[in-house]
Order: C-alpha cells, then structure tokens, then sequence
C-alpha cells in the first residue's frame, strides 16, 4: 500500500484518495473508464521519466504506446481499490494435469518436426553445439514447443499486454522492468513498435523471449547485424542456446533418465537441494527404465529425483541440465517435455514408460488452501501459490507418512479435508 501510496503522489494524484482506493469492502473500486484515466497519466508521469532517462525517445515512447488501452481480458491483474487472490482454476498449462500437457499429438508434433528440421538445418546447428554446447535437439525442442518451428501466430501487442501488466497485476514491478526493456528495443530499432507481438504473457518472437531476455541472450548468428529472432532461423537457435549457455548448461551431460523407483523409497527425496551423485541412486536401488546402466561419464555428477506427479507417474533422475531447461519456462512438466522431446528427436526415443495418472485437476484454490494448512503444520511448500512444486509434492508425502499413509507426494481431492 505504501508503493501504492508513493505512486499516486508521483502521478499528482491528492493523498486524501488513498481511503476510497484503498477502503474495504464498502468502497466501491474505479470503474474501467477510471482506471483507464489513472492508466494513460501513470504512462505520462511515472514510467515517461524513467524511459527517458534510460535513453528512449518521447516518439519512440508515444509510438509504442499509440492506441493501447488496457487488457481486461488478461489473467492475474489486480485493478487499483482490489486485492490479489488465487485464481480458482489454473489456466496455465505447464502447472496442470501431467497426462494432459504430454498430449501425444503435441509432442509427436515436435518431435517430427524437430526431425525435419535437424536435417534442413544441420550445418547450423552444428556450428550452435560446438559455440554454445547445447545439443541441436534440445534446441529444435525449444523451437517448437515455443512457435510451433515459427509457425505459430503471436497475437497480442506486446506494449498493450505489458502496459496493463506493469500498471496493474501481481507482479507489475517485474513486468514494469520488461516494459522498459521492449521500448529499449524500439529504440535501437531492433523491430518496429508495431511489429512487436508478444504472447499474452509478454514473450516475444520465435523463441518467446521476454524483452529483458532478448537483450541479454539474443544473439545475431547469420552476421547481418541484426539479432532478428521474429524472422532469422540460425538466430532463433543459436539465441536458444545462448540462453542455455549462460544459464549454466554443462556441455557433455545429459538432461536427465526416466527411471523404475524402489516402492520402500520414498517419493519425499525428490528436489534440486537433494542431490546425490547418480551412482548413490543406483545404490539406493534406482534403475533406468530401458535396463541399461547409467553412462559412466555420468555417475559421479550429482542427479536428483524428480516425480512430477508423485507415485502417479513416471519418475526421473535429472541431472543440473534438466534445471537450465526449468529456467526458461519455470515448470517441471516444461523442462522434461523439452528432455523427453529432445530424446524422440535425437534418438528416436519413444514415449514414457509409465501412464500419466489423473491427476492434477484440482482448483488452483483448493490446493493453495492445503498448503496453508501444511504451512501452519511447519512444512515448506514453498509459496502458498496453488502450484504444486516439488517442495509441496515432498511436503504432502513426508505428512502422508506421518499419518501412516501411503505417500504419493502429490494433492488429490481426498486430502483438501485430511490436511487442516
């Protein structure tokens, strides 16, 4: 509320307005056509300045911003006079049902496109693998489940969804910094403001980079001078890799292995912060799926376990690799799609040894409710957020346990009542 406070005197808009924006219940919030107001004078008088002074033009500024009015369509916006809540349902893939995002026609689509695509892009890709060090396929991956291999139309105005990001959702001072980043892009003329189509969360061009991603990690691998990852192949994947690169890819180990768990070890060793060297996996019982040894180049770098779904799906030994593939889409289901794809394109791998359980369909409320409640029993869930991670996938096992459960680490609908 402070910032909130601090903002509108930075706009000239009179203290004594606080207590009608920011009242209970009994004060009714601005209506759109308001809010749309209070939106074009923060534009003016609160990010104006700072663009300015980070080197953008006031034509690059009133050209990016020509026409746009808010979003309302847009999720996770908090409206000034309203508080944040957890959205009931969850409308983001990534963090839903595990059977649903590996849709077969989906990932058999990357897969054979990546394919295709190894063949008509060889030379480059090799040229990417040996600057960079991230596999051709791995890339091709990326490529394809972020555009469709390019093909997939962008539709939004990245400065409409950013603006009504950065002016009103739950988290506008992130989106407020890639706001900024994209008229830094305008201004170097990079692409044209009108040209600059983004996801509906603000990613941009084939490989859906946030603006400050774009001008960290994008990369002008054809040395035309531009880094066009809207319409250039060898610069979409090599900025990928670049991206891979710099976020720590270690050149030569894998991403990770599907494997057969022991059912007396628990699903409550799962994590990035417990990892062991593959060879104590192997010791502890665990066997890769295909009933072939782990490479030796890879025993005695650190793995760690991975079940996405608890005991109701296949499970992983995933190696730091497989945390890289996370950073560019922070979900599991994400980075092992990338994985798993990258096998069928690389190797012909098929598909998961174990079904997909049917599970991950509860209401993103109900399962922030139980991390409350987990909370207030001294579990780390992470962020009571409804999104389970691993901490409240382990979190949910190490309980089940406790009260002489089978642990599956994952929530169902019949523990929303047990866990309170």
């Amino acid at each position: 509320m402070r910032r909130f406070g601090a903002a509108l005197k930075r706009l000239g808009v009179a203290v004594f307005c606080l207590p009608f924006l920011l009242a209970g219940p009994a004060a009714a919030a601005p209506s759109k056509a308001e809010t749309e107001a209070q939106f074009r004078t923060w534009l003016d008088r609160d990010l104006w300045p700072e663009a300015k002074a980070n080197g953008v033009s006031r034509s690059t500024f009133d050209k990016a911003f020509a026409g746009v009015k808010l979003n309302w369509k847009l999720p996770d916006l908090v409206p000034p006079g309203t508080k944040p809540t957890t959205p009931k349902e969850q409308v983001q893939a990534e963090f839903g049902s595990p059977g649903k995002y590996f849709n077969e026609k989906t990932i058999g689509h990357v897969a054979a496109g990546g394919k295709t695509r190894a063949g008509q892009h060889a030379s480059t890709l090799a040229a990417i693998e040996k600057q960079y060090g991230v596999p051709g396929a791995v890339v091709l991956a990326i490529w394809g489940r972020e555009s469709g291999f390019g093909g997939v139309k962008i539709p939004y105005n990245a400065f409409e969804v950013l603006g009504t990001k950065a002016f009103m959702a739950t988290r506008k001072e992130m989106f407020r910094q890639e706001l900024l980043a994209a008229l830094e892009i305008v201004q170097h003329r990079y692409i044209d403001a009108g040209a600059m189509k983004s996801s509906w969360a603000g990613a941009m061009g084939q490989p859906q980079f946030m603006p400050t991603s774009y001008l960290k990690h994008a990369v002008d691998f054809n040395g035309d001078g531009k880094r066009d990852i809207w319409n250039s192949v060898p610069d979409t994947l090599a900025s990928i890799a670049n991206y891979l690169r710099l976020h720590g890819w270690q050149r030569g180990r894998d991403w990770g292995f599907e494997v057969n768990v022991p059912a007396g070890l628990t699903c409550a060793l799962e994590g990035p912060d417990q990892g062991l060297k593959i060879a104590d996996w192997a010791e502890m019982g665990i066997t890769r799926v295909n009933g072939k040894p782990f490479p030796a180049n890879e025993l005695s770098g650190e793995g760690y376990l991975l079940m996405p779904a608890g005991r109701h799906g296949p499970a992983f030994i995933v190696t730091p690799n497989f945390y890289v593939l996370k950073s560019y889409n922070m979900s599991d289901l994400y980075a092992l799609f990338i994985g798993h794809a990258g096998d069928r394109i690389a190797y012909g791998a098929r598909g998961f040894s174990r079904q997909w359980g049917d599970v991950g369909g509860m209401y993103r409320s109900d399962i922030a409710a139980m991390q409350r409640a987990l909370q207030t029993k001294g579990y780390d869930v992470g962020k009571a957020d409804g999104l389970p991670g691993f901490k409240t996938r382990r979190s949910i096992g190490d309980w089940q346990a406790k009260h002489g459960q089978p642990a599956t680490c994952f929530p169902e609908k019949a523990l929303i009542g047990a866990i309170k």
